[in-house]
């Protein structure tokens, strides 16, 4: 049954200032399993031609951000970038880091990649589709930002989740909106620690793509146990389900326990080799 809708809060409805910046998060698998005494030689390789992109991305001023998160858990990395628009992404895959794909796709395994903007072009689309990266486009509906856009600090969990409805009905659609729009309304008063919350319509899917950013593990342990996750999750169960869930920063043990009772299947990293352009960005935060 779909509730009825409520006026959205100010707070959620203010327009978005990440203006042209695209954010991407995506995650890469090595092929070849490591052994007792270290990592696969795909996953040197692996990690070797993601720190030669971190360094031809620091020769490109209109790239923002570019991280590479260590795997928690797993052998695999999470990657994060932020362009500063369209024309800038699509340079650099098909010209400056072109051959590292090459090389990439050669030793590991491209997931899911959450692309995340105002408005992605057909251009955008085709470029990432050509690089045979399994991706989901999402275009900003609503959210909030607290702090007038500030940096996460040093102890900062960023998510990035897609939900996905368990039909092709648009009123499920609607309906996941609709709860997702309550976890914001709520949030904003009682998480005073989910300093971001950003809510993205998938692009040609019955689908939603959600960005939070809490100041520490502390505020997420509480959102996963006490807050909008525990008060709302048993409802989008019944008409979603989580395809995947990147947590980018240091979480705790208790966090990935109760990642697990939620049965968020969820990928856990650390930050490694990272650059930031001095300046920031609206989409991760300004300095």
């Amino acid at each position: 049954m779909i509730q009825k809708e409520e006026l959205m809060p100010a707070y959620l409805s203010q327009p978005t200032k990440i203006g042209e910046e695209i954010s991407i998060t995506g995650k890469w698998v090595p092929k070849g399993k490591g052994g007792l005494f270290g990592k696969s030689k795909e996953a040197n390789i692996m990690m070797k031609e993601w720190k030669i992109i971190l360094e031809l991305s620091k020769n490109e001023p209109a790239i923002l951000s570019t991280e590479i998160n260590l795997g928690v858990g797993e052998d695999a990395i999470l990657i994060h970038q932020v362009f500063s628009n369209a024309e800038t992404l699509i340079h650099f895959f098909t010209t400056t880091a072109k051959e590292q794909y090459g090389i990439l796709h050669y030793f590991a395994n491209p997931e899911l990649h959450l692309v995340r903007g105002t408005e992605l072009s057909e251009a955008v689309k085709e470029t990432l589709l050509a690089q045979n990266i399994p991706v989901s486009f999402g275009s900003f509906l609503f959210g909030y930002v607290k702090e007038d856009y500030q940096p996460p600090l040093a102890t900062s969990i960023q998510v990035t989740a897609k939900w996905t409805c368990k039909s092709n009905d648009p009123k499920q659609l609607e309906a996941q909106k609709h709860w997702w729009q309550q976890v914001g309304t709520d949030a904003y008063d009682l998480e005073k620690g989910l300093l971001r919350f950003e809510v993205f319509q998938a692009i040609g899917e019955n689908a939603l793509i959600i960005h939070e950013t809490f100041i520490d593990s502390d505020q997420l342990q509480f959102h996963l146990a006490k807050g909008t996750a525990d008060r709302y999750k048993k409802r989008l169960d019944k008409i979603s389900v989580p395809d995947k869930y990147f947590f980018r920063g240091s979480v705790s043990w208790l966090i990935r326990t109760y990642s697990r009772i939620l049965r968020l299947p969820a990928t856990y990293s650390t930050k490694g080799p990272h650059f930031t352009r001095q300046g920031g960005s609206m989409s991760d935060g300004k300095s």
